[in-house]
């Protein structure tokens, strides 16, 4: 199942991408190192440098019916 991810920098705007479960578990293995990390999402591929990366964020994607949410 792919999820949505937001990887932040030092530098320059975040990057959004779709990501599969065990693409996302080997960037979140990868944090930490040092080099480059390649991230294969669902439109391409993405060569990261560790030492740049400040933060992942994945984001929940709740299967939600209709136009609004009910309080």
């Amino acid at each position: 199942m792919a999820q949505r991810i937001s990887i932040g920098f030092q530098a320059s705007p975040p990057l959004a991408l779709r990501v599969g479960d065990e693409e996302l578990r080997r960037l979140h293995d990868a944090l930490g190192g040092e080099g480059w990390h390649e991230v294969t999402a669902e439109d391409g591929s993405v060569r990261l440098n560790l030492a740049h990366v400040l933060w992942v964020r994945t984001e929940n994607e709740e299967h939600r019916v209709g136009f609004g949410l009910t309080t």
